[in-house]
This record gives C-alpha cells, sequence and structure tokens, in this order.
C-alpha cells in the first residue's frame, strides 16, 4: 500500500482569499487553522473556522472556503487566517479514512506533534521534490495517525488549571494582536492579580513571555514557510516595528533575522539545537 502527497504548505492570509470545489473535490484534503478564522463549508453550511480547528475533507466532498473580515474578541475587525494544509491521495489513505468515521471538522487545539511532522512534511516536499516518495510517505502515515490520537483524546480539565489552560488558548489565539493582560483576565472571569499568579503557577513563565513566545514562534514559522517580507513577518507577527522584532530575535537566536531565514530556508535549523548552531 502507498500514499502520495500532492501538495502541502503553509498559508497565510491578510486580505480577503477565497478557494471553492463546488463539484467536489478529487483527493484528500486537511486543513489545520492555526491564527485568525475564516469559514468554510461544513456538512453542508458554511461554518466559522478558528484556531484548532482541523478540517477533513475526503474525495468526492465539496469544499468551499472563505477568508473575509471578522471582529475577534478583543473586538477588532480585521483579515488574518493562518493554517497548514495538504492534499494528498493512495489506497494506504484510503483504508486509514474507512477505519473509522471522520468529522469534517474537529477542535483538536495546536498541536505541536503534529505540526512538527506537517512542517517535516513541507521541507520534505520542498527540498526533494519527488526525490524522496519513501520517507514522505512515511510522515504522511504519521501525520495521519497522529490526527486519530487527537480526535479520540478526550482529556478534560477541572478548576485551576482549566482557567489557566482556557488563557493559553485565548494568549495563542491574540499575541500577534496588541494584547492587554486585562484582556486575558476578562476573558476567563477573574481579576488581572489572580490571572497574573495563576498562569506563573502552572506554566512557570508570565503572560507577556507566553505572548512574546508566540510572536517570536509566528515570525520564525512565516520565515520559513512563507514568502513574507520581513518587515511584513515583523508587522503580522505582532511586533510594532521591525526594529523593534530586530532586537528581540536577536536577543533570543542570537543572530538577525534575515540570517535566519536564510538558513531556515535550507533547511539547517529543523533541530532543537539550532541556537547552538547559530553561534557556532
Amino acid at each position: 500500500m502507498h500514499s502520495h502527497i500532492l501538495t502541502c504548505g503553509y498559508s497565510y492570509h491578510s486580505q480577503k482569499f477565497s478557494n471553492s470545489y463546488k463539484e467536489g473535490i478529487t483527493t484528500y484534503l486537511f486543513r489545520l487553522q492555526t491564527e485568525g478564522s475564516c469559514y468554510a463549508q461544513v456538512n453542508g453550511r458554511m461554518t466559522l473556522i478558528a484556531t484548532g480547528d482541523l478540517l477533513l475533507f475526503k474525495p468526492g466532498d465539496e469544499y468551499d472556503l472563505r477568508i473575509d473580515a471578522h471582529t475577534n474578541a478583543l473586538q477588532q475587525t480585521l483579515i488574518s487566517s493562518g493554517d497548514y494544509y495538504i492534499m494528498c491521495k493512495g489506497d494506504w489513505v484510503d483504508e486509514w479514512w474507512h477505519k473509522s468515521q471522520k468529522p469534517q471538522k474537529v477542535r483538536i487545539a495546536v498541536n505541536e506533534r503534529i505540526l512538527t511532522l506537517w512542517r517535516q512534511i513541507i521541507l520534505e516536499k520542498r527540498r526533494f521534490e519527488g526525490d524522496n516518495k519513501e520517507l514522505s510517505d512515511y510522515l504522511l502515515r504519521a501525520l495521519c495517525l497522529y490526527i486519530d490520537r487527537a480526535i479520540t483524546e478526550n482529556i478534560t480539565s477541572h478548576g485551576s488549571a482549566f482557567l489557566a489552560t482556557r488563557m493559553k488558548s485565548f494568549i495563542e489565539e491574540h499575541a500577534i494582536l496588541p494584547l492587554k493582560i486585562e484582556d486575558v483576565a476578562q476573558h476567563v472571569g477573574i481579576s488581572v492579580s489572580r490571572a497574573v499568579h495563576l498562569f506563573k503557577e502552572c506554566f512557570n513563565k508570565t503572560i507577556i513571555q507566553y505572548a512574546q513566545e508566540i510572536r517570536l514562534a509566528t515570525s520564525v514559522e512565516r520565515m520559513a514557510y512563507s514568502y513574507l517580507t520581513l518587515e511584513q513577518i515583523a508587522e503580522t507577527s505582532g511586533f510594532g516595528s521591525y526594529s523593534y522584532f530586530h532586537r528581540v530575535f536577536r536577543e533570543k537566536y542570537g543572530v538577525s533575522p534575515k540570517i535566519y531565514r536564510l538558513h531556515s530556508q535550507s533547511g539547517e535549523y529543523e533541530s532543537k539545537d539550532f541556537e547552538k548552531t547559530l553561534q557556532t
């Protein structure tokens, strides 16, 4: 049995966009919303797709995606949508799909294990463009199996841990916007002082530190997987100016964004030790 990746990538839109297959798609399509929101046809109805929502479509399904202005939890109207996507086919994928019922839309949150696999698939596709089909095949199978696990996992949090997790998710979704601690506290209905204490207690870092981590991670992601300019990346990743972005990025990674991008697109920074590599 085999599987085949037709296309895959990371997409970010800050302007209106639409993509429609009224007569049905001809392959399997997986799409994970990692930032902002959009609308897509799910079970025959246009549905809001938010950060953490995974879309799963099989051959023959009608597909309609629309990215337009929306109002977020901070009452800001903007166009912002980031996602990972993959179109694939093959008898292994057919068998995997039919082993269990697959919902067209399921909320799995932004699962780092799944994102790591997805990014690796993109890099392999870009680097070898079909010359290393066996590796891409196994990466796709691993992604499908992790998707199964994410769908079936049913972890329920309670009490303070639940509130902290909700704050964490809110920060992940809004970090690239002008976010205040008051917004985070208000989202879960507690005081600012309790929000600050609770978040630090559960995650061993402050709300501001975590928001900065998300912004830096977003910038790294866009440098590796998009064609936005560094100035556009600084702006859309939540940094007020390129000069501020340059300073914060260099403090974190030891090199300028320009140098990092040159190396990341060649695949040199795929391991967790890339910071050491940068400084040698």
